[in-house]
Parts: structure tokens; sequence; C-alpha cells
């Protein structure tokens, strides 16, 4: 991503701000935050984090299109500074990001803040590409600074007790998990006519290519490629990370991809995939389609001595050799959303320093997942990996 230079940005890029290292708390010792891109996400982010318990302060807020930002200094009490470049949020004394942008904007932004003397937490993914996945690292790890990524599984509580029973050999040896999500894009509730002179979308399309305005693409990015990466970067990259957690192993070798575009054809990006990834002894498989919700997104862990099944409701575990399949013998459910806890283990590590629940690594390895799975449409539907040339 490249700006036209300035003395603010040479200051940001090179992280020599007046504050980029000091800790800057508000009153009661409450953390002060700026909010970087104050869409639908953002929304869920700040009610996670006020349902958190955390004592914290919206300081400043960035969004190029001015109703969404006004919304965000309107929840402040009007204390929150606004900005249509986020680089000025930046400037602000703050501790820490939240990040909720389209996902081409993730890296740069996060560097950026991080660059700044900032702490980020980062919507998933958080990478849009693989190539970025190595400079996000490197910020990360040369700047000491914390960064949650945004894969709130980590910091759910079934969820972290089913990845102790998987791991404690409570279901035998897996080798094959199987995920899955649809949703159905058909029924989502119209959206505003967007203001067009409220809106910066040169800035919003930052280093995609030039174009012209396009609602479907401001509301519905992530099927699109100059900005996201469909289901296998939006939905299948939460269930990937809860594999690579379980089964501790993130590199896939390879990779198989059906994609169509049966009901959306105005996307991209495919409505309905099915892709199948090959990790060292044992296989992963991903199903979904964007016009059915029946079932929502769950994953199965298939073990020699049992099947453990988990969603964001909670999980249970079949016994193999059991009469009665329908009967769990062990059930927990789901008592409060997994982004609170996630939110709140973000802010704690903030004070402590800690490495949160869900590090960069975790982050990029998921990513990288369902970008592999996304190259693997793009060339004739499989792919291993790494590339032998």
């Amino acid at each position: 991503m490249q700006y036209p230079p300035n003395r603010r940005s040479f200051l940001i890029a090179t992280g020599i701000t007046a504050l980029a290292s000091a800790r800057v708390l508000g009153a009661n010792d409450s953390l002060r935050i700026g909010v970087i891109g104050a869409g639908g996400r953002m929304n869920g982010l700040l009610d996670s984090a006020d349902k958190s318990g955390a004592n914290y302060q919206i300081a400043a807020v960035s969004d190029v299109y001015a109703p969404r930002r006004d919304a965000v200094k309107e929840r402040s009490k009007g204390n929150a500074t606004t900005h249509a470049d986020y680089r000025e949020v930046l400037q602000q004394p703050i501790d820490a990001v939240f990040i909720g942008s389209p996902d081409h904007w993730h890296v740069p932004m996060a560097v950026d803040a991080l660059a700044a003397g900032k702490d980020v937490y980062l919507e998933k993914p958080v990478t849009h590409t693989i190539e970025e996945s190595a400079a996000l690292v490197a910020a990360v790890r040369s700047s000491k600074r914390i960064l949650q990524c945004g894969m709130q599984q980590r910091s759910w509580s079934h969820f972290r007790d089913a990845v102790d029973l998987i791991q404690g050999g409570s279901i035998g040896r897996v080798t094959q998990v199987r995920t899955y999500w649809w949703q159905n894009y058909q029924t989502s509730s119209s959206h505003k006519p967007v203001d067009i002179q409220a809106l910066d979308w040169k800035q919003w399309l930052g280093s995609a290519p030039a174009q012209p305005f396009h609602e479907e693409k401001f509301y519905r990015w992530r099927w699109f490629w100059n900005f996201g990466g469909g289901a296998m970067t939006d939905l299948c990259t939460h269930w990937i990370d809860v594999v690579h957690w379980a089964m501790k192993s993130d590199a896939p070798k390879q990779v198989h991809m059906l994609g169509d575009k049966y009901v959306f054809e105005q996307w991209d990006c495919p409505d309905t995939v099915q892709a199948l990834f090959r990790y060292p002894g044992f296989d992963v498989v991903y199903e979904g389609m964007m016009a059915s919700s029946i079932d929502d997104g769950g994953l199965e862990f298939r073990g020699t001595e049992g099947t453990l099944k988990i969603n964001r409701s909670g999980f249970s575990i079949y016994r193999e050799g059991v009469s009665s399949k329908e009967n769990p013998v062990v059930k927990a459910d789901s008592f409060r959303d997994g982004t609170i806890s996630h939110m709140q283990n973000f802010f704690d590590c903030v004070k402590s320093r800690k490495e949160p629940n869900a590090p960069v690594e975790t982050g990029v390895a998921a990513a990288r997942a369902g970008q592999i799975a996304n190259l693997a449409y793009q060339r004739s539907g499989q792919i291993s990996w790494p590339p032998k040339s």
C-alpha cells in the first residue's frame, strides 16, 4: 500500500509519534480505544466489549462513510473524535485500536497501528492474501505490541473444553473432520441507500483497482476478490482455526475445491462450495452455500472411539459401540458469546502484556488455509502446498 509521502505518514510509518510507546490511560485508568472501520461487525465488537465489563472508552473513530463514524461518536456520548482517514486516529492519545474494515485493508491498517505503538484487535481474516502474511507477523513480533486475531472460538469456554478433550484422546485418533456453514443471503434485509456525498469511495477502494461505486460491493464486499475471499476466508476461516488448534497442525499439504455461482451470479466468489484439505494424518472437509441456513455452521471431529460435534451453542460426544447414537455421553452448552470473553482476554493482555488467546500466527494460518482453497478453485480445483513451482 503506497500513500503520498508527508511528514505525518512518515512519522506513523516509522513509529516515531509523540506517544508511540507510552500507555495513555483515560480517567479511572480506563483504556482509550480507537475504532477503525465502523460497519456492522464493529458494532458487534463494541457490544461485546461493553459486555466484557472492561474499563474502556472510545476515544476516536474513523470510517470513510460519515454516517457510520457519526454513529460511533454518538455511542461514545460525543467524546470520540471523528476522522475519515484512519491514520489520523493513530495520532490520537490512545492505547489500542479495533480494526473492522474490509479484508483488503486489514494488514495496512494493522501494520500502521503497530508502528504507531498501538495494540490491535484485528478482525478475521487477518490477511487478504498469502503474500501479506510475513509482513504482518514481522510487524507484530518486532513491535512487541499485543495483536489479538478475531478468532473468538479461542476464548469460547466450550470450544476450549472440547479441544482439551480431543487432545486428551477422549474420542481416540481423529482422522477426519467435517466442517460446514450455511447462510441465506436471499433473506437478508435490504440495505439503506448509500449517501454517495458522504462516502470517500476512492479511499474505501484503497489498493483495489479503480472502479465505479457499486452498492453490492460496498455492502457485500466479502464476495468480491478485490476486497474479500468469499466463504473460505469469511466462514471456513473460523472452523479451520478450531481444527488447527485441536489437531496441533496448521499446514495443509493438498487442497481440492469445487465452487459454483448458482444463486448470486453478480458475485466474484462462488456461493456454493465444497473443499477438501489434506493434512499430515487427517483430512478436513468444508461445505456450505449462501442460500440455505437450516443447519447454520459447525464441526464434527470423527475419531476411532467417538465423534465430537460442536457449534457455537455447545458440543456433544457420541461413543462408538453405544447402542443409542441419539444420546451423547458428554454434552456441554455455551453460556455466553465467546466474543465477549475474547474481548476480555484482549483487554487483559493489553494491561498484562501476556500473549493473547489468538496470536498473529494462528490468524495467519487460518486465513492461509482459505486462501489456498481459493487458489485451488482458480486453478482447476486442486493445488499442492507449497507449490512445486
